[in-house]
């Protein structure tokens, strides 16, 4: 979809770079092998990129995931369009290094835009060694990630202690803890905001999906359900990009809508939370 517009974008408060609203989560969709789901997710690639989008979130977390995305990049020559995030997920220095050198091969590519510390494991050690590979300009930009509230106080403590250019967290209409804890703490350090889990793992879609379309979606410019779900979390103004995770095509062309028209006021967002909650 190219003919909808530009997506709304925001900016990265440690440098001011924009980025879209909408981007893509590769956990489970993009655990794929050569053949009809391959064919799905390169066809889903395309059609990100080609709606505007950018941000493309992976992790050796997710099986072959990584490696999808880079070879899927690499052929349709797409590395310049997006915004390339990782993880690393190990404990001690070397095992580290080891795990996001071996991004960059699957990434296919001599600069990772985002690497993230997952769940905060060992993030010291990780922090110290992407420091040094920041100022020699592998990674662009540091952050830590965690998916679950329990982990919130761990979240808390690192974004005091350490200059993160970004967080991302769970949020959702059904999730919505980070907005009091997380978020304005995100603001106050100057940090930019990835939300993963914005359908909360797909439980609230689940719920809402069957419903008729309620006509006060027109007001903020939705089509679907998903994109009045995605504009309940991109309306807070810490969020910087919100990453569901998808590699149908027509389903990632109708998140990218959320990312056009007005977005929620308080009030539209009371309504969505009333809405989802009746369902």
């Amino acid at each position: 979809m190219t003919d909808a517009g530009p997506l709304a974008t925001r900016s990265i408060p440690a440098t001011g770079e924009v980025m879209p609203m909408v981007g893509l989560g590769t956990w489970q969709a993009f655990h794929v092998s050569r053949g009809t789901e391959w064919d799905e997710a390169r066809q889903g690639l395309q059609a990100f990129a080609d709606g505007g989008g950018r941000l493309v979130d992976s992790s050796p977390m997710y099986g072959p995931a990584e490696g999808v995305v880079g070879d899927i990049a690499a052929e349709l020559r797409l590395r310049p369009r997006l915004f390339l995030a990782t993880k690393v997920w190990t404990t001690g220095r070397e095992a580290g290094v080891a795990q996001m050198e071996a991004s960059f091969r699957k990434l296919r590519t001599e600069v990772i835009d985002l690497m993230q510390v997952h769940n905060l494991v060992d993030l010291e050690t990780h922090l110290a060694t992407l420091a040094d590979w920041k100022s020699r300009g592998r990674v662009r930009y540091v952050g830590a990630t965690h998916y679950t509230e329990s982990a919130y106080p761990g979240l808390e403590a690192a974004m005091r202690r350490h200059r993160l250019d970004f967080v991302q967290v769970n949020a959702s209409v059904a999730e919505r803890e980070a907005e009091r804890r997380i978020l304005p703490l995100a603001q106050e350090r100057g940090m930019a905001v990835i939300v993963n889990r914005p359908f909360a793992g797909g439980d609230v879609f689940a719920r809402v999906r069957r419903l008729p379309l309620p006509g006060w979606a027109a007001e903020i410019g939705c089509t679907s359900w998903a994109q009045v779900l995605l504009k309940y979390v991109l309306a807070h103004p810490a969020v910087t990009c919100a990453i569901p995770g998808t590699r149908n095509p027509r389903h990632i062309a109708d998140n990218l809508g959320a990312a056009r028209g007005p977005l929620p006021d308080a009030a539209q967002r009371a309504r969505i939370l009333e809405a989802v909650q009746a369902a």
